[in-house]
């Protein structure tokens, strides 16, 4: 992430900050402008160009999307008149904050990260269902009837928003992946963290407590917990906390010490 896409974003976060009025439909229009502006390749360019002044920026989203409401539009201007490090963040940098209205509209417990790791296990276990939301030759319509029929009624409104967003804008991702990265905002905004955990039976309630107090003293932030059971494990946990992985699985401990016989 480059300088200026750190100084937007941070200015982006501030903006949604001080909002008072957003709303779910907040959130959602401005994923659905990112989604606008992404397959514009014209738009995303001119937003993106330093060269172009900010009034200007602001003036042609105004007159694109000024049926949005009060606040997603007055965020979207405020993205688009700064600078970005190049088109794709600024894509980015739209789908981020997009995601944090709808979070913050929705008030997050850990509901939203937990539905949305239910929702990504189902489809990583399931051949047909992740061909069938996440082939790029779809009908993206008939990717948003199947996700309505699978979580209406049983997931939040929240859930439900970012999950359409998901199966309607991979850019190139596999879903599971988007997925994920959509419940590592949520629990950011939140000022959490996303721990998912691999283990061979479900983890005790005091082991849950004693690794939630060991990862909060390290690294200063609340874990949430995305679980995972996987027999091969055999017994212990592995945890997984961005791209730093902490394997002490019996299964593991195994292969280190077939390892170690063989050599």
């Amino acid at each position: 992430m480059g300088s200026a896409t750190r100084e937007a974003l941070d200015r982006a976060k501030a903006e949604l900050a001080e909002a008072s009025e957003v709303s779910l439909r907040t959130g959602e229009q401005l994923l659905a402008a990112g989604r606008t502006i992404d397959s514009t390749p014209q738009l995303k360019a001119l937003l993106a160009d330093p060269s172009v002044e900010s009034a200007d920026k602001g003036a042609l989203v105004t007159r694109i999307f000024g049926s949005y409401d009060p606040a997603a539009l007055r965020i979207l201007s405020g993205i688009a008149q700064s600078r970005w490090s190049s088109p794709v963040q600024l894509i980015d940098g739209i789908e981020e904050i997009g995601i944090r209205a709808v979070a913050r509209a929705s008030g997050d417990d850990g509901t939203i990260e937990s539905e949305l790791f239910a929702f990504a296990r189902a489809v990583d276990s399931d051949d047909e269902l992740e061909l069938a939301l996440g082939s790029k030759l779809g009908d993206p319509a008939r990717r948003v009837e199947v996700v309505e029929r699978l979580l209406t009624g049983k997931a939040s409104d929240a859930t439900l928003a970012l999950v359409t967003y998901a199966v309607q804008t991979q850019r190139g991702r596999r879903l599971v992946e988007v997925v994920g990265h959509i419940a590592e905002i949520v629990a950011q905004d939140a000022g959490a963290m996303v721990v998912s955990i691999t283990a061979a039976a479900p983890p005790t309630a005091s082991q849950l407590d004693r690794l939630r107090s060991s990862l909060t003293q390290r690294y200063g932030r609340t874990p949430r917990f995305a679980i995972t059971i996987d027999p091969r494990l055999i017994g212990g946990l592995r945890v997984q906390i961005g791209d730093e992985v902490i394997d002490g699985s019996v299964a593991n401990r195994l292969a280190d010490l077939r390892l170690k016989l063989a050599g």
